[in-house]
Parts: structure tokens; C-alpha cells; sequence
């Protein structure tokens, strides 16, 4: 299997399945000279981990990450980072019962389809386990940007579960981490909490949007056409498993706008131009306005679900499938953390090829 890389000059490539000894990833590109050390990736990983709550799965994994290469006396050497998180919780044989068949919704059959072998053991690679290792580089990039770019600040978040959605009037990013859904609207997660509850006790699963918000960005990164800023977040986020969609700013409801609505008016401020909207999401033909930069990404539902399901075996036959094991009723809770890292890293990587093109310099505007 390849492409397995993502990235230019700030290269991460994922390596292992949800049921072999250990996931990880290779980390090149990272700058001579950040502090980093295990402790400043764990609390990302410790978002993300699974059995944080009853909402989602029961999988008790403690995703310790190791440094293996690339830092010596706790700072990056500029050489491959490599990282490792142990799996220590596989139950493999609730899996025997799919060993042959396809699960309605997932990737096995593509799977088969195109390599005539895969990893029934919890999905393999197509498990959303590999996503723990996007975080872990998630947080070498926070890192390197915590130095380069100290004024970036990136911020996920639940709003919607299933055809609830956040009202925005109750907006409060103090929130967020206060329930367990990274909610920013207090009334919606104690909905949520319920809604879920059913459908977790009903054997049924809900899909989910997440929005990532990275501020601080300068104005700059991205190239037009083939290197847009936007373009490469957009890939990073439908690369996520389970992830069905991506927009960038107010993204499919601008087909509603008319251009008065949509133009983002500029004046002039005293440290610069000054937006007075963000329809855009902070990226104009590909580069990066200043302002925050604002994407979305809709989950879909979990496909393993107890509920009996219509489908084939590898034989033809027309079967019905439970499928057993700990699966999450909403997946995109565990997305919230994986979405912060894919902006971490590309906002990174932007920054390193901008540093390459440009050396930083920008166009003056009035007094700038």
C-alpha cells in the first residue's frame, strides 16, 4: 500500500494497523532545535485516546508515545522523528465473525476489492486507531509553530451531532473541554448526552461536523492553483477516516450568497488591512488573509454497529452482519483532536515553503 505521506517540507508518513504491536509515524522536515520531548505531545494524545467516556469506545489504550529518533538532549536535531504508541488492548476475535464479510458503509470491500487481502482485525489501517498517530505529529508541528509562529493558536470543536447543531448566540470556547464532546454551546451537550445515550443503547451510531479554527495565521501562506493553502487543508481533512466532506469559511452555503453578501469589505487599520467578515475563511485564492482561518468536516456515522445489517461475503452470499466489538456511537468525537493536528501540520508546512519561496517578505500596503 502506498501513499501513506502527506505533506512537502514537513513530511509525516503513518505506519501500522489498529490489532498489530504498535502504530506510529515518521516525522521529516522538522527544524534543528525545538524542545521536544514526550511530555509536550501527550496531552494531544490524551484528547484523543479512546475510553475517556462512555460515549465513546470501551478500548482502554493509554497511547503512550515514544521518541525514537530525531532529538537528542531535548531538542529536535532536524533528522526523522520517528514516534511509536504501543497497542495494548486488542480483542481481535470480536472480529472473526467479519473475517469474511463486509461490513455495510466500511472500507472492506474496497479494500478487498483492491488488494485481494486485508486486515479484518479492527480495520486495520482503515481504523480510526491511525489517527493517533497524525496526532502525535500534530504535536511535533505545534511545537515547531509554538517557536516559528508563536502567535497561532488552533482550536477544534463539535457543532453538530447528527441534526443537532450549536447555537452560535451561545457560543464559549471556555466550554469546549468542559463536556465530553469539545462543545463550545453548554445547552446542545446536555442535549447531545441524551440523544446519544439512546442511540448508543438503541445500537445505532450518529455522524458529526467538526470545525477547526486556526488564528494567528499571517497573511501569505499558500500559493495559487496547485499549492493553495486551502486546498491542501482540504485534503488533509478528507484523508481523516470516516470524513464524508470538508469547507473552507461559510464553503457549500455561499452557493446562497449573492456577491454583496459575500465579499469580505476591507478598510484600513493602523497595524494594516482590516476584514469586516470572514466568508472566505481567512484564505483568498489560495493564500492566507490573516485572518482566522476557519474549516469544517462532517463524519459520518460509525459503520460497525450492532444492529443487523444486509450484506455479501467474500463468497457472494447474501448475508445479514452484526458486528461485535468497542466502537464509537459518534466517531466524531475522537475527530476533534485529528482535526487540530491536520491544521497544525499544514499550516506548518505552508510556513516552511512560504520561508523557502519568499524568506518571509510581503507586499506593502499603505504604511505597512
Amino acid at each position: 500500500m502506498s501513499f501513506n505521506t502527506f505533506g512537502h517540507l514537513f513530511r509525516v508518513t503513518t505506519w501500522g494497523e489498529s490489532h498489530g504491536p504498535a502504530i506510529g509515524c515518521t516525522v521529516d522536515g522538522c527544524p534543528p532545535g525545538i524542545p521536544l520531548t514526550e511530555a509536550d505531545l501527550q496531552p494531544w494524545l490524551d484528547k484523543r485516546k479512546p475510553g475517556t467516556s462512555k460515549f465513546t469506545t470501551q478500548r482502554k489504550e493509554p497511547d503512550e508515545v515514544r521518541i525514537l529518533s530525531g532529538v537528542f538532549e531535548g531538542v529536535t536535531t532536524g533528522t526523522p522523528i520517528q514516534l511509536m504508541i504501543e497497542n495494548t488492548d486488542q480483542r481481535s476475535k470480536d472480529y472473526g465473525d467479519i473475517a469474511t464479510a463486509f461490513r455495510p458503509g466500511h472500507a472492506d470491500i474496497t479494500y478487498h476489492q483492491k488488494y485481494g487481502v486485508r486486515d479484518y482485525r479492527g480495520g486495520g489501517r482503515s481504523s480510526a486507531r491511525e489517527t493517533a498517530a497524525r496526532v502525535a505529529a500534530g504535536g511535533v508541528a505545534r511545537a515547531v509553530l509554538a517557536r516559528l509562529m508563536p502567535g497561532v493558536q488552533i482550536s477544534g470543536y463539535m457543532v453538530q451531532m447528527g441534526t443537532q447543531g450549536i447555537d452560535r448566540s451561545r457560543f464559549d470556547a471556555g466550554q469546549i473541554g468542559e463536556n465530553p464532546f469539545w462543545c463550545p454551546d453548554p445547552v446542545a451537550a446536555t442535549e447531545w448526552a441524551t440523544y446519544l445515550d439512546d442511540l448508543r443503547l438503541s445500537h445505532n451510531s450518529v455522524g458529526a461536523v467538526i470545525e477547526v479554527v486556526a488564528t494567528g495565521v499571517p497573511a501569505g501562506l499558500g500559493a495559487p492553483l496547485y499549492g493553495k493553502l486551502d486546498s491542501d487543508l482540504a485534503a488533509a481533512m478528507m484523508s481523516i477516516n470516516a470524513v464524508k466532506a470538508v469547507e473552507i469559511g461559510d464553503g457549500m452555503a455561499s452557493a446562497a450568497l449573492t456577491g454583496v453578501e459575500n465579499a469580505d469589505e476591507i478598510r484600513m487599520g493602523a497595524d494594516g488591512p482590516e476584514f469586516l467578515s470572514n466568508h472566505a475563511g481567512g484564505i483568498l485564492g489560495g493564500i492566507s488573509t490573516g485572518q482566522p482561518v476557519v474549516c469544517r468536516f462532517a463524519v459520518k456515522p460509525t459503520s460497525s454497529i450492532l444492529t443487523p445489517r444486509q450484506t455479501i461475503n467474500q463468497r457472494g452470499e447474501e448475508i445479514d452482519l452484526i458486528t461485535k466489538g468497542r466502537h464509537d456511537p459518534c466517531v466524531g468525537i475522537r475527530a476533534v483532536p485529528v482535526g487540530e493536528a491536520m491544521m497544525a501540520c499544514v499550516i506548518l508546512d505552508h510556513l516552511l515553503r512560504d520561508r523557502g519561496q519568499t524568506g518571509g517578505v510581503r507586499g506593502v500596503i499603505g504604511g505597512q
